[in-house]
């Protein structure tokens, strides 16, 4: 086992590791220094909880623990399923000092984070994300939640963990699929505010989508370092953290719309980084060459670049209008100039939008 990245988040006085390696899991004593107490609620869901959970063994002595076993799916974030893990916590006797491991993707990451941030007011609460996507964004940064039918995340809190452990070796089951939505949050990266990342990620597509190692190690540690400084700049999304939203308005409208079960969160992101481009473009922001660079590079690692059809666009926008960037009832969207300098734009015509939907 070799930790081949160590990064950290700082928020003043606040800061937490993040660690990336193949094999970190094998080793307890990375996520039991971050204990301070002997409960320990283990979350985890269907598909992930059989393969990974028995690696912690080694780490529970001594430990009161429990394991939580959610269904694995975007369709189930939400109040009832959260509900479980509090029902869990209470019946192990978890005082404030207790801590919940999160040994999953995105979803697992989300909902044992927000059950954290209620439970007595906030408890501990440790990263293992076991997908490429929860690795290099949802893990890092404090966004916990759950879905509403009226739209993605609108019930949540910020409530950072205590640290964030990631094993490459757990991409190594993880479905083509799932493993090629992931690579779409590490384009955004460069996509939005990092124009030599993106070059690098273009002359690197091969290797990302063969998983190579070394190309893997740097594309998370390069993604997490440059969020983390976002987010101890912005911690609670007033001002420069909502430009990591990039393509996200038109992603959760189509999640939203589409009943989660048509595209898996890292597909719809890809599809809406390109429909912001091109909104860019119509609006004058950007060069229309842009758009076709980002499109040219998401599809080189197998991701979809076109909203699937049909869908209803009044739906969409009506989607679009429940944003949690909106403000007085006018579309707030992240546009770009170009590979790497998105913006805020306040006022975004719902013509417009409709125009680009309608289009694609």
């Amino acid at each position: 086992m070799t930790v081949i990245r160590e990064l950290a988040v700082e928020l003043g006085s606040r800061r937490y590791p993040i660690r990336i390696g193949r094999g970190v899991l094998h080793d307890p004593m990375h996520w039991r220094k971050a204990l301070r107490g002997r409960h320990l609620l283990i979350v985890s869901n269907m598909t992930v909880a059989p393969i990974y959970r028995p690696l912690l063994d080694s780490g529970l002595d001594g430990l009161q623990w429990d394991v939580v076993t959610l269904p694995d799916g975007e369709q189930h974030k939400n109040l009832s399923e959260v509900a479980k893990i509090w029902d869990a916590l209470a019946k192990l006797g978890a005082t404030r000092d207790a801590c919940i491991l999160a040994l999953g993707g995105g979803v697992v990451g989300d909902m044992a984070g927000f059950a954290a941030a209620c439970w007595m007011r906030g408890i501990d609460f440790v990263q293992l994300p076991t997908t490429l996507l929860a690795m290099v964004d949802s893990s890092v940064g404090g966004k916990t939640g759950i879905d509403h039918p009226a739209g993605k995340n609108l019930i949540g809190a910020f409530h950072q963990p205590s640290l964030v452990l990631s094993d490459l070796a757990t991409l190594d089951t993880l479905p083509p699929r799932e493993y090629r939505a992931g690579l779409a949050e590490v384009v955004k990266i460069g996509a939005l505010g990092d124009a030599a990342f993106f070059r690098w990620l273009e002359q690197s597509a091969a290797a990302l989508v063969e998983r190579d190692d070394a190309s893997l190690a740097h594309a998370i540690a390069h993604a997490c370092a440059y969020k983390a400084g976002v987010v101890a700049r912005d911690e609670t999304e007033h001002g420069e953290r909502a430009l990591l939203n990039f393509g996200h308005t038109f992603a959760h409208a189509m999640e939203t719309v589409t009943g989660y079960n048509l595209l898996l969160h890292g597909e719809a992101v890809a599809i809406g980084m390109v429909l912001a481009a091109r909104l860019s473009a119509r609006l004058g922001h950007a060069d229309a060459a842009e758009a076709h660079r980002l499109a040219s590079l998401l599809g080189s690692l197998g991701l979809p670049v076109e909203p699937p059809t049909p869908l209803d666009v009044d739906a969409l926008l009506g989607a679009m209008r429940l944003d949690k960037k909106n403000r007085e009832g006018r579309l707030r969207l992240i546009l770009w100039q170009g590979i790497g300098r998105a913006f805020m734009a306040d006022g975004v015509s719902e013509a417009a939008v409709r125009s680009v939907l309608s289009t694609s």
